[in-house]
């Protein structure tokens, strides 16, 4: 189990469009939830979603079937692996989440500070 369920940062039934409404509409820097990924992969079970200076940003949660850990985004040497989803989130409370713009190729960074629910 990935230590999702019964969490308030956990948005079980919401989609991108839902998390994304939300977020903006959180408008805070840091805000966050965690939702189901939309292709339902094993691989790929949930989306990070964070709020970040006027952005939302999607960010895949792997599943790595081998050690049975949870990493984001796309496989890189030296990624940082998490034995669960709620490890992820505690971890990344404490320390910033580099979070990067595919499309402007930029790089910030935020802790996850405000937990949104979606109504």
């Amino acid at each position: 189990d990935a230590g999702v369920h019964r969490k308030a940062w956990y948005a079980a039934t919401c989609d991108r469009k839902m998390a994304e409404d939300a977020l903006y509409r959180s408008n805070k820097d840091g805000s966050f939830l965690i939702r189901k990924s939309s292709g339902q992969d094993s691989r790929q079970p949930y989306t990070l979603v964070v709020f970040y200076n006027r952005r939302v940003y999607n960010i895949p949660i792997r599943f790595i079937e081998s050690t049975r850990q949870y990493a984001l985004g796309r496989e890189k040497s030296g990624e940082e692996r998490f034995d669960s989803v709620a490890e992820i989130v505690e971890n990344h409370q404490r320390t910033s989440l580099v979070l990067i713009d595919s499309q402007n190729n930029t790089k910030d960074s935020t802790k996850l500070k405000y937990i949104v629910r979606v109504s």
